[in-house]
């Protein structure tokens, strides 16, 4: 399997942190830990799709998928392709008009987002393109066409980096008196913006936290007190459900 980033162009950064292009040349079943950020993919060779109960659920050539707060098993054919958008923590908001906390935990075909006929224009054109970067200038210059002028939340952009810098240990409604805000108008804007309520955002961006961590493997119980767990069955449980393990195999691979 090749991963290979790409760096946006100055107009797209704040929106987008990187694009990627993902090729995996044999049939493969792998997982993915949530993000902190939506995802846009189009295929352009293969076929993916992901575990669901047991159930194998196909996704579109063209898709996008919401944050999630838990792992996802992903499956890909031979010779599978596909470029990534890894949009910011609050870049989707600028390309869609929908609130995207409408897509949480879904995975769904641009076509319902967007008119069909723009997106059979894109998809040509990605297939038609011989290079790699070619095909990332495509999806730049549809990213480009779609992107509202309109100024940022300032106030949402401030939150996420103030969850980011407590690592999610933070409480919800002592950071909308910080900012100065009523809590129900802050997740409001937040979710509309980010994807999440700001309470689920800092549970994902806690247990990132939480994995990055390079606390000694034999003091897992204290990781999740340092992480702000007071109960343990609670940090296992929802470290299982984040990752499909509990912390002692987790660590134990990592």
């Amino acid at each position: 399997m090749s991963f290979i980033n790409y760096i946006p162009t100055d107009v797209l950064k704040p929106y987008v942190n990187s694009f990627a292009i993902s090729v995996n040349e044999k049939a493969d079943a792998y997982k993915v830990l949530p993000g902190t950020s939506i995802v846009m993919g189009f295929q352009f060779s293969g076929k993916l799709s992901y575990s669901n109960e047991n159930k194998l659920t196909p996704l579109s050539s063209a898709g996008i998928t919401g944050l999630l707060d838990t792992y996802r098993i992903f499956n890909n054919t031979e010779n599978t392709g596909t470029i990534l958008v890894l949009f910011s923590e609050t870049g989707a908001a600028a390309f869609f008009k929908d609130p995207l906390h409408e897509i949480f935990g879904q995975s769904l075909s641009l076509e319902d987002l967007i008119l069909r006929s723009q997106m059979d224009v894109v998809c040509d054109q990605i297939n038609e393109a011989k290079t790699d970067i070619e095909k990332i200038n495509v999806v730049e210059r549809f990213l480009l066409s779609r992107l509202k002028h309109t100024a940022s939340d300032n106030l949402v952009n401030l939150a996420v980096n103030f969850i980011k810098q407590m690592g999610g240990n933070i409480k919800i409604a002592a950071l909308a008196d910080k900012l100065n805000i009523s809590q129900s108008q802050f997740e409001k804007r937040f979710r509309k913006i980010v994807g999440a309520s700001p309470k689920k955002f800092a549970s994902i961006v806690r247990l990132k936290s939480i994995i990055n961590s390079s606390a000694p493997k034999n003091n897992l119980t204290q990781l999740g007190f340092d992480a702000g767990y007071f109960d343990q069955a609670h940090f296992i449980k929802d470290f299982k459900s984040f990752t499909g393990e509990t912390p002692e195999q987790f660590f134990k691979e990592k």
